[in-house]
């Protein structure tokens, strides 16, 4: 069978966000199964799709809102109400519905079309209805927006993601369903969508590789704990600020702390200890330079792919209950802990060594076994849909 996967922006070799860490493992277990995958999307601007002859390239557009110039955020923002769409979504109107249906045309035929997330489905709402679908759920948007309102100390920011949350619930609902099948990426996300049948989704078990990462043996610890990722995402922030305001006052003032990753204008930490150090060359290396590892979600939905990178690396961590989520297996060198204090404390005792690095192979292999699984079942459904339409 030969599959359309419509995503915001095609894989170029850069795993450097959790959304193209996941991305890529789905394309790469959809191939596995003997689909040929097609990807539909953006590029960011100057980037090389990594797979030129299976991608359809519509052009270059950079998403971020961080960072973007005043006059694009009102642009954006002018769009989406005059349009009635989600802020997200306008982003990538860039082109016409036409122009995508015209791409489609002259490289199908397909039997189906994945739709990766929201933001690309609901940009092009309608054109992607003449084909079965199966629609990825990375996270709940709306549960994430509706967070975000609450953690905003904006008024005007409060009101917009009151009403991303308001769009992007009706917009869920209608993608889950169209669908013939839904993955999400944490197992109670499914209920949250309204698709809690087996015969109507599965939850499916990442991995951020293509094999186990090496075992390394000794490593040169350089600092206490490590964190790195994209801060500037409104969900990681809220743990972030977490961690800095509420964990990091029960810590030692010589326990050190390095932060990687995009940093928002102005943070701060009070902790002595603490070391923005914005982007490294290799995040690998990054993290195994760090004694224990905190995971640190406090909001958002779906999967985090930095616990499950950190137990492929075997490495010590202390994990709140939310940085588990779409986690069936939790290796014996994590803690969890959700109290400040008590997260505080697991951390100090896994650099006292308490926790020590164990073999990621084994959580890898479990992952990536279930993962195969589940996407056999989403193309079951689909291949009994298209067999249906044949008839």
């Amino acid at each position: 069978m030969h599959f359309l996967f419509a995503t915001s922006i095609v894989p170029d070799g850069a795993l450097g966000s959790g959304y193209e860490i996941a991305n890529a493992a789905i394309i790469d277990a959809l191939r596995r199964a003997g689909i040929r995958v097609t990807v539909l999307g953006f590029a960011w601007p100057g980037r090389a799709p990594s797979d030129p002859e299976n991608t359809i390239l519509l052009g270059e557009v950079d998403v971020r809102t961080e960072g973007a110039p005043m006059h694009r955020k009102l642009g954006w923002l002018l769009r989406a109400m005059r349009s009635g769409q989600t802020f997200s979504s306008v982003k990538l109107r860039t082109i016409r519905c036409e122009t995508v249906r015209r791409a489609l045309a002259e490289a199908g035929p397909f039997d189906a079309y994945v739709l990766n997330s929201v933001q690309f489905a609901g940009a092009f709402e309608g054109v992607f209805e003449d084909r079965p679908t199966i629609f990825v759920a990375h996270n709940v948007e709306h549960r994430s927006a509706q967070e975000n309102a609450l953690a905003s100390g904006s008024a005007f920011q409060r009101f917009l993601y009151r009403r991303e949350a308001r769009l992007l619930e009706k917009l869920e609902a209608r993608l889950c369903g169209k669908a013939r099948f839904v993955f999400t990426l944490a197992e109670e996300d499914r209920a949250a969508l309204g698709v809690g049948s087996d015969k109507r989704s599965a939850a499916l078990p990442l991995v951020t590789r293509a094999g186990p990462p090496p075992v390394l043996g000794q490593r040169a610890v350089e600092y206490d704990a490590a964190l790195i990722g994209t801060w500037t995402w409104q969900p990681n922030r809220i743990g972030l600020d977490w961690f800095l305001n509420e964990v990091t006052p029960f810590l030692p003032q010589d326990f050190s702390i390095s932060i990687a990753g995009h940093i928002p204008a102005g943070m701060s930490a009070r902790h002595p200890g603490v070391k923005f150090v914005g982007r490294v060359p290799d995040a690998e290396a990054f993290v195994r330079g760090a004694a224990v590892i905190p995971l640190i979600s406090r909001a958002g939905t779906g999967v985090q792919l930095k616990t499950i990178e950190t137990f492929e690396l075997g490495l010590p961590s202390v994990a709140t209950s939310s940085a588990l989520r779409g986690i069936d297996h939790r290796p014996e060198n994590c803690t969890v802990a959700d109290d400040p204090a008590a997260f505080a404390a697991a951390l100090q005792l896994a650099v006292a060594g308490a926790l020590q690095d164990v073999d990621g192979s084994a959580f890898y292999w479990r992952q990536r076994s279930v993962l195969d699984e589940r996407i056999g079942k989403g193309i079951a459904v689909l291949d009994a849909a298209r067999r249906e339409v044949a008839a």
